[in-house]
């Protein structure tokens, strides 16, 4: 059996990634490729728990350390439980947020080092990466509209921090792109979702064509 593909959307609040997700599935449903959308924190029971606990408005809130460690122990029970068995079944595994993310929110804006967060991940995932990161870049202003039309204005507890952390996430992601071309493809989410979708199928057609 061929092994699937892990496709992981990045971005900040507002990118249009969970659309995105959606589409991407229903083109590969199209090309008769097997897969699933799923999310982080979250995709099973436990993360889904840990996922209310980052994410809801109750409580204090957590600092970029107990967030990381948090955030590292939701993945690590999503990658055991769904993402290596829907791999390893040949499905293609469409994940809104991974590492990537954590790298940029609780690293490059929260403080913690990169080596930091990427050792949490080695001990709790075994350092799994995609095979292509979507990094979908979008004007502020534009998913400042975007977040009102869809939230109406409302955030989670870390979509409502302020313009200089969303900064702060923006140019980790920009680095990490930069930095490791080979597994990110730039996406410009600024445009109608069905010119982003296409530009996200072109940034596919080397995985698709491998087979």
């Amino acid at each position: 059996m061929t092994c699937g593909r892990f496709i992981a959307l990045e971005g900040g609040e507002g990118a249009g990634k969970s659309t995105q997700a959606r589409l991407l599935a229903q083109a590969l449903t199209r090309r008769g490729v097997a897969s699933r959308i799923t999310r982080e924190p979250g995709g099973t029971a436990g993360a889904e728990a840990i996922r209310a606990l980052l994410l809801g408005s109750e409580g204090e809130g957590w600092h970029a350390r107990a967030e990381a460690l948090l955030f590292a122990a939701a993945r690590s029970d999503h990658v055991e439980r769904l993402i290596r068995p829907a791999l390893a079944a040949g499905e293609w595994v469409i994940c809104d947020r991974f590492v990537d993310s954590s790298r940029a929110y609780q690293g490059g804006a929260g403080g913690l080092s990169d080596d930091d967060v990427m050792q949490l991940h080695r001990i709790g995932s075994e350092g799994l990466l995609p095979d292509l990161t979507l990094l979908f870049e979008i004007d502020p202003a534009k998913a400042s509209q975007r977040l009102i039309a869809r939230d109406g204005g409302s955030s989670d507890r870390i979509g409502g921090r302020g313009a200089a952390y969303h900064a702060g996430v923006a140019a980790a992601f920009a680095r990490f792109a930069a930095a490791e071309p080979q597994r990110f493809a730039r996406i410009d989410a600024n445009g109608d979702q069905d010119t982003v979708a296409a530009d996200v199928l072109a940034a596919l057609v080397p995985l698709l064509s491998a087979g």
